[in-house]
């Protein structure tokens, strides 16, 4: 048996070794090989290693939209860091950097301001227009307005607002399309507790975003 696991750790590290060389080669990026459960790895590896994004796929195939790969939920549960999210490369078409519109969709609570304040950080980054929407199944009241724009106030940068009314996880992504955005950013709950990070609104819009979401 011990023959056999050093054959498949050989193997492995082969296949890690050659992959996607041309593009990200080895003596500039990191390869990494870990055995274990997948998502538990990833975490670990991301937190030891103190690590500032996990960018990681959304489920393959036709039934993508009705399930998110178990690996992808449980890293985003498990995460301590930002986690990237997208569809398979093989089904999506890159766009010009000339285009960066990022969308941070945000619900007015306590844990507003933590999100907002990462996502114009890495909007900042990426030189990207920052478009700060809050959605509502009802129409928005005066004091909702208020409270984003109070919200808006706290980052030094330019951006603009929106509010969508309708079921939330369809109004914002409806907005992120009349957008055009490049991205998504939501938040998650920042700790860990008996439901965990991940919230029905954050798995749904992971799930059925058709463009990158980052989850902070």
């Amino acid at each position: 048996m011990r023959e056999v696991a050093e054959d498949h750790q050989a193997v492995a590290e082969d296949q890690l070794k050659s992959f996607l060389e041309s593009d990200f080669p080895s003596d500039k990026c990191s390869r990494i090989l870990r055995f274990g459960e997948a998502a538990m790895q990833i975490a670990e590896l991301a937190r030891t290693g103190g690590f500032d994004l996990i960018i990681m796929p959304t489920h393959a195939g036709r039934f993508r939209r009705m399930l998110l790969g178990s690996t992808t939920a449980k890293v985003l549960n498990d995460a301590d860091c930002p986690v990237m999210t997208t569809q398979h490369a093989e089904v999506v078409i890159p766009r010009t950097l000339k285009h960066r519109v990022w969308i941070c969709g945000i619900g007015l609570n306590q844990d507003s301001e933590r999100v907002l304040r990462l996502a114009s950080h890495a909007a900042d980054e990426a030189s990207a227009k920052l478009v700060v929407v809050h959605a509502s199944a009802e129409a928005a009241e005066a004091n909702a307005r208020r409270r984003l724009q109070q919200l808006v106030a706290t980052v030094a940068r330019e951006v603009e607002t929106s509010i969508a009314v309708g079921e939330v996880k369809q109004a914002l992504l409806a907005e992120a399309c009349r957008w055009a955005a490049d991205a998504l950013i939501v938040g998650r709950a920042p700790r860990t507790g008996a439901l965990g990070r991940m919230r029905d609104l954050t798995y749904g819009l992971v799930r059925d975003s058709p463009f990158p979401v980052l989850s902070v």
